[in-house]
């Protein structure tokens, strides 16, 4: 049986991804707290033979690769082809748990976006009706290309950003149907406690909320809204796609106002004489029903 990594590879390229290889399943085994006899226990195969693999010496063919990636639960092509000591600990988990959508052929995560004549970044426009198929189209060039652009001068060209159109009341003072933009967040390490994101997820879509960060700790981004009335909830890593920070919002209807306190307080004291006047109302009602008697 031929050997996966000598294929159409010169000799440097092979040492290389053996050498990739093993520093991979090193990491790995380290992760979860195993020695070498535990995994090759698992395996059925010799320690000396892992051993071997771990230290570049040996080849694995490819049973062994197969056998060593489902252990790990990672694909076989992130097995050979990317670097994990290079990965951010947030991605780590992600592999981890069973999924590569932080990896794909070596690539970590990729915006797709697009450009103008002068190739700086447009910032692109998802409306409410386009927010359904940016779910699944987030990533398609052909998507993001037809979709609406525009330019605002204010903004850093160093970066980059994409606007969305908000529905409901759960960010108000910020009005139902608001245009908020983001910028990208390229590291979910970066992810602030308290601030707010337009966030993509598989099950839910486009949600705008603030955030707690605990992707570290527990796997999971906690949401907030603006408005008390609704809960608070949390997201799963494996089903965030991107990330945006909030940089300012459009709308054409104006916040409703915060009350002055005194405002405030002489609104109570008018309720409370209303609640007075009431009661006094039913005492009196009373009284002369008793005296009908």
């Amino acid at each position: 049986m031929n050997n996966p990594v000598n294929k159409n590879m010169g000799k440097d390229t092979t040492y290389r991804v053996v050498a990739m290889i093993g520093q991979n399943v090193k990491l790995l085994r380290k992760r979860r707290g195993r020695t070498q006899d535990d995994i090759a226990s698992a395996l059925e195969m010799k320690r000396s033979t892992l051993s071997g693999y771990e230290n570049g010496v040996a080849e694995p063919g490819i049973e062994a690769l197969v056998s060593l990636a489902k252990y790990f639960r990672i694909s076989v092509d992130t097995l050979l082809t990317v670097d994990l000591n290079t990965l951010r600990e947030s991605e780590l988990y992600q592999l981890e748990h069973g999924s590569d959508i932080f990896v794909n052929g070596g690539n970590l995560r990729v915006l797709t976006t697009t450009v103008d004549s002068n190739n700086k970044e447009n910032i692109e426009v998802i409306n409410q009706k386009a927010s359904a198929g940016y779910r699944t189209g987030f990533a398609d060039p052909e998507y993001i290309k037809v979709l609406p652009t525009f330019q605002l001068p204010f903004l850093s060209a160093d970066r980059k950003y994409r606007t969305f159109q908000i529905s409901g009341d759960s960010m108000l003072p910020i009005p139902d149907k608001s245009w908020v933009t983001g910028e990208f967040v390229q590291n979910w390490d970066m992810i602030r406690d308290h601030q707010a994101y337009i966030i993509l997820t598989l099950n839910d879509g486009i949600m705008f909320k603030v955030a707690e960060n605990r992707l570290k700790t527990e796997g999971r981004l906690l949401l907030h809204s603006l408005n008390p009335l609704y809960d608070s909830y949390s997201v799963d890593l494996k089903d965030l796609r991107e990330v945006w920070r909030f940089v300012h919002y459009i709308s054409s209807e104006l916040p409703e106002p915060n009350l002055p306190v005194n405002q405030m307080a002489g609104a109570l004291a008018a309720l409370q004489n209303e609640v007075a006047g009431i009661k006094a109302k039913i005492a009196t009602q009373g009284k002369l029903f008793d005296t009908e008697k």
